[in-house]
Order: C-alpha cells, then structure tokens, then sequence
C-alpha cells in the first residue's frame, strides 16, 4: 500500500514527510521535485511569505545514487522564515521563548480559517496553535510528495497538468478538444496566473491588483487533466475506493478548496441524461471511443480510458488586510478579526497542488492495479494489462 504522512508547522524549522510502499527501480531527482515546488511559489497572486522562502526538498532516505530502493523514503523542506521564528515557535519550554510566543499571541480568530473551530476542539488558548499546521504552508511538502507520484505515473506514460479557468470574475473560453495539445500545456504553464489565454490572464491579473489595493483577495477555478489512463484504475465495489471520491477527498483536502466536479459536473446539472452523458461507437478497426469528455473520464468511480478532467472551486483567502469582525476570546469583546501575512489570490498556486495531490492517488490507483516491488515488475503488468484491454475490447465486438 502506498502511502505517507507529514509533518510541521508554518512558521516551525521544517515540513517533512515520509512516503511507504513506494517501489524500487524508478529514477527520482530532487530537481524534479524543485521544479514543481517553484511553480507553486513562483504565480500571481502570492504574499510576502514568498519572497522569504525559497522552497527546495532534501531527500533523506530511500534513494540512493538518484534511484529508489524500496524502503521509506523521507523528504523535508526547510522554513527559511523559522529564524524569525525561533523564540515564538520553538518546542523549548524556556522562560525567553514562553515570553516570545506571548508576544505573537493571537486571540481574535479569522472568518473562514479554522482558527476558532480548532481552538474550540484542542482547548487551544492561543490560536497560533491552531493556524501554525491549518495553514495552507503545509501544501508544500505535499507538493513533494505528489511529485514522487507523478514521476510514476509518468514513467508508464501517462501526463498531468492544470490551467486556472477563473479568477474572480475574468473566465477563460471554451478550449475544446485543445486542452489535450502540447501547445496548450506549454501556454498554460507560461502564465503567471495559469491561464493559456492571453487576454484572460491579463484580466485576471488585474483582478487580482485591483483586489489587493482594496485589501481584498479573490478566489477562481482551477481545472486538473491527467491523460494516458487506462480503463480500469479504481473500483465501484465499494464507496471508499471509488476513484472519483478519492481525488475528491484530496482536492478538498486542498485549504480554500470549497467544490469539485468531474467533466461536466454542476454544470450540466440542468440536462437531459441524453445530453449529459458521452455515447459509445466502435470504429471499422474495432476501437471503441467517445466523441465527448462529459464524464470527465470516470464512470462508477472507475477510469473508462479517457482523459481524466476535473474542476474545484477556490474561495477566496480568509486572511484580509482589511479584516472582518471577530471577537476577542481572550476579553469576550467584538473586535476585527486578526491580520497575518497572506496572499490576494491562491488560484493559480492551487491549481499546481491540485496537479499534486490527484498524482499521488493516481499513483496509489497504478500500485493497486499493476503493484510490485520495483518498477521494472510495475511496468511490466502495466504494459500487459493495457495489452489485456485491447484483446478484451477486440473479442468482445
């Protein structure tokens, strides 16, 4: 079984992770980890906290010589932002960092972070206990770790990316069968704001500007594609191993992520079934296809050998410079809603983890489909299950 947990708080020395089950034999750089950690620093949109950290994994077990072995596997990314941090976030007990932490105490929760639901939970005094691991800096080693999974995914041919469809009220057109193209992957991942239309992505931007002025933030839609799939990946046996409920699970999992759908989703809520589903032909060769992507490639939580789509809808961050009233739990009066460092607009950033965590569960989907315990046994049952669907399509027309 694939899997893996993390570790760290926002401000804290470090965000770690460790990933079990994952198999020996595939190639894994810190370079491709890196370059996913930078894509999701380097977008419109982002905070202060960004020009601080400079994001970059350190592998500390289970590669050896830039090749898995098998055994767990153990990533970190330091917060650089932790030397400012010390005395308020250290685990020492001490008289000094008892007297920091008091200083950075926080009392008057945020609309919409979970600020005063955690403290109510944890019996937390100080809601920095609460927002130090809410906090969406833990996307970061996610990031990683989803990175880990998509070079899997990848090695057996499959490809996944994201373009943002909506900031605020700027939405791109209808792309058409052009998201699938190399052009479209390359003019998305272009964008400071994720978009491959050009004059969308300068609307966006200016939203975003306009927003930040106001002391605003704003939210989007962002949309995953993952191609390459195979039938097959997933079940309908059972609700918790539905693919389409796991990515769900981990899109949302997503901080500010409010709603996912697949293919056409709420979207054509108001068609006629004849309308909302994608009908079956066969060519002269034999070959079953789609001549639409309505599903968004899952049928009964299973892929059915279609591009996988999927949207989520991002609200806009609850941190504002111009606060929201609040009340102050230490005094029990109303006051404004605390002020931390944030960003205007996460979409885009959103959108990259988005790109992450559904690898991850893809990933986990390929092991339990064609599992082994080095790719070479992974590739292999890969490569004859794929063979296996074409005989099964052939001899069944």
């Amino acid at each position: 079984m694939l899997r893996f947990l993390t570790a760290g708080e926002s401000h804290g020395p470090l965000l770690c992770a460790v990933i079990e089950g994952y198999p020996a034999g595939v190639e894994l750089s810190v370079d491709r980890i890196n370059e996913q950690l930078a894509r999701r620093q380097a977008v419109y949109g982002r905070g202060g906290r960004m020009k601080i950290e400079k994001d970059r994994v350190e592998i500390l077990s289970g590669v050896r010589q830039g090749i898995t072995l098998g055994s767990p596997i153990a990533l970190q990314i330091k917060n650089l932002d932790w030397e400012n941090w010390k005395g308020v976030m250290s685990s020492d007990p001490g008289e000094f960092q008892i007297e920091k932490a008091k200083e950075r105490e926080l009392t008057r929760p945020r609309p919409g972070h979970a600020d005063l639901a955690g403290a109510i939970k944890y019996g937390h005094q100080d809601l920095r206990n609460v927002l130090e691991r809410a906090s969406a800096r833990e996307t970061a080693i996610r990031v990683a770790v989803g990175t880990v999974g998509r070079i899997l995914i990848e090695a057996l041919g499959c490809r996944v990316f994201s373009h943002v469809v909506q900031i605020g009220e700027a939405t791109a057109p209808d792309y058409g069968d052009h998201i699938f193209s190399a052009e479209f992957v390359k003019q998305a991942s272009a964008s400071p704001v994720g978009c491959a239309d050009s004059k969308t992505a300068a609307a966006m931007m200016a939203e975003i500007d306009q927003a930040k002025e106001k002391g605003d933030t704003l939210g989007g839609v962002f949309e995953v594609i993952c191609t390459g799939l195979p039938p097959g990946l997933g079940s309908y046996v059972h609700w918790d191993r539905r693919l389409d409920s796991r990515l769900a699970a981990v899109i949302l999992g997503i901080p500010s992520v409010k709603g996912v759908e697949f293919g056409l989703g709420f979207r054509g809520a108001g068609l006629p079934g004849s309308l909302y589903h994608d009908p079956i032909h066969c060519t002269p060769k034999g070959e079953i296809y789609r001549p639409s992507h309505r599903a968004g490639g899952l049928e009964g939580g299973v892929t059915n050998g279609e591009p996988l789509l999927l949207r989520a809808v991002v609200k806009p961050v609850p941190t504002l410079l111009k606060p929201l009233a609040s009340v102050d739990l230490r005094t029990g009066k109303e006051s404004l809603a605390s002020v931390e460092r944030s960003d205007s607009c996460i979409v885009p950033a959103a959108a990259v983890i988005g790109e992450a965590v559904v690898s991850w569960v893809l990933a986990e989907a390929v092991m339990e489909k064609c599992g082994g315990d080095s790719f070479d046994e992974i590739q292999k049952r890969w490569q004859e299950y794929i063979d296996g669907t074409c005989d099964y399509i052939g001899s069944n027309l």
